[in-house]
């Protein structure tokens, strides 16, 4: 692997986990999979709404450990806590370029989207990631940073500067989970991005939930005004699929489409 964190003396919270050993906290049992190189990376299908092709992978970081599968709500907040994001983050990116630039396929998916904490966006982070993709041999019009948490950005114009250098060389911005606290209508004032992606929160609820749908139609109306694509996040229904379709979202990830895989996904699949 290529990080090797350091530790250091930051305190978290240590909540216990459930189906790992009792004796190392859990930011015991994180540091130790992140400085043995444990995690690895999962491809969920992006796709389009209007014909069900796959258009790019969103790489998504997963842990295995010893007593099963750890779900990421549990350890990236503590990898966020630790610092330990940094080096884990640009781990993620240069693997996942990597693996696109060597096992990519004319059949196989165009984009592909990593997430990126308000943690990353420090001066230095532009430069990181154009080297990390020329070592790639990677497009860069063909990666998406997908912008998680902007509320939590304690230098948000020099933030801003790194991603406009990024845009600026074909680089495209989303914004995560967009109408929580996380992602706000002020980021849109904040930030010029590329897509919003709509809360599956949200998106769960359409088909059953009148305000649930009335807010996805007015996101992705929202999005469209301002020359943004909509995609929606958590789609686990063909109604989900075909509601959105009627609303004209641009582009959908979630289990029906596609659960997470080591594998690269090939461009068409069943609608």
């Amino acid at each position: 692997m290529i990080w090797k964190p350091k530790r250091d003396d930051g305190a978290v919270a240590t909540l216990p986990a459930a189906g790992l050993p009792a004796a190392q906290s859990f930011e015991e049992q994180v540091r130790e999979a992140a400085e043995a190189g444990r995690f690895h990376l999962g491809y969920q299908p992006l796709v389009s709404v209007a014909d069900g092709d796959v258009v790019g992978v969103e790489a998504l970081l997963r842990w295995d450990s010893d007593a099963g599968p750890v779900s990421p709500a549990r350890f990236v907040p503590v990898l966020e806590a630790t610092g330990l994001i940094g080096p884990v983050g640009e781990w993620v990116l240069a693997d996942a370029c990597a693996e696109l630039a060597a096992r990519g396929r004319p059949d196989g998916p165009g984009l592909l989207s990593v997430n990126v904490s308000a943690r990353q966006l420090a001066p230095g982070f532009a430069d990181l990631v154009l080297g990390t993709l020329a070592a790639a041999g990677f497009p860069a019009d063909r990666l998406c940073l997908e912008l998680t948490n902007p509320a939590g950005l304690d230098d948000a114009a020099g933030a801003w500067g790194e991603l406009r250098e990024l845009k600026a060389c074909g680089v495209r911005l989303f914004l995560d989970d967009f109408g929580t606290a996380g992602a706000s209508l002020a980021d849109l004032r904040r930030f010029v991005v590329d897509a919003v992606k709509i809360d599956a929160s949200f998106v769960k609820g359409m088909t059953h939930h009148g305000d649930d749908g009335a807010i996805v139609a007015a996101l992705v109306d929202l999005a469209h005004a301002l020359g943004m694509l909509a995609v929606a996040e958590g789609v686990e229904t063909a109604a989900q699929l075909e509601r959105l379709r009627a609303l004209r979202c641009d582009l959908a990830q979630g289990f029906y489409c596609g659960a997470p895989a080591t594998g690269l996904p090939h461009r068409s699949r069943p609608r």
